[in-house]
């Protein structure tokens, strides 16, 4: 893995916290990795399948 430097707004800093705080992921960069992979493949891989 690389890694990157991200800014993002403070509300979505704390909804990402709070996403950790509910056990939901075991950390923000997790929560981030899934968030963009899922975001990749409706976005870019997905219309490669359909277009």
């Amino acid at each position: 893995m690389k890694l990157i430097t991200l800014h993002l707004p403070e509300p979505y800093i704390r909804a990402l916290d709070s996403l950790v705080n509910e056990k939901y992921y075991p950390n923000r960069a997790e929560a981030i990795r899934v968030a963009v992979r899922d975001l990749l493949s409706i976005e870019a891989w997905g219309r490669k399948r359909n277009g």
